[in-house]
């Protein structure tokens, strides 16, 4: 995580109130948009289809319970840090994303990686070969964690030692 990311998500742990999150929350930057997503405390239930819905009835309350107060904190932070704000919470097993961008990219693809695209329209997996492009991008992130993990650790120290270069301030 980059300096600047390290302030954001610094600013954001204390602007958030103590007693919202089971533990801190796990903030993620990127170039358009803060991600905050909190750990609420999991019920307790007889059946795991209990647990589930009761999950999920915590996340609808504390999403209502606390919007004005989500409202203003990202206003802040917008203003502050010209990023977007999104807010989701984990609660048990159960995980919802309250409010998130979905921001055009662009791409150029060879004839090869443009028909992966169109075999997944015409399969009907995606509507589109944005919609297919979209796909593979998350079925890649969730079958490659581990990998990723370690490649954003490694661009971490990267970014370190350039900040310890000549020419840092």
């Amino acid at each position: 995580m980059s300096t600047d990311n390290d302030k954001i998500a610094g600013w954001i742990h204390g602007r958030l109130p103590d007693d919202w999150f089971t533990e801190p929350a796990e903030v993620t930057v990127d170039r358009e948009e803060i991600y905050v997503v909190g750990r609420i405390a999991a019920p307790e239930g007889e059946t795991d289809a209990e647990k589930a819905e009761a999950a999920l009835g915590r996340i609808a309350r504390f999403r209502e319970d606390t919007r004005d107060a989500r409202i203003g904190i990202a206003r802040e932070a917008e203003h502050r840090f010209d990023k977007k704000v999104a807010w989701g919470v984990r609660c048990g097993e159960e995980s919802r994303l309250f409010t998130h961008l979905a921001v055009p990219v662009m791409t150029r693809l060879r004839q090869k990686q443009r028909l992966v695209l169109d075999t997944l329209v015409e399969a009907g997996v995606a509507r589109s070969r944005s919609e297919a492009l979209a796909w593979c991008v998350k079925l890649v992130g969730e079958n490659a964690d581990d990998w990723l993990g370690r490649l954003r650790e490694a661009m971490s120290e990267v970014q370190k030692v350039r900040e310890e270069g000549p020419g840092a301030a």
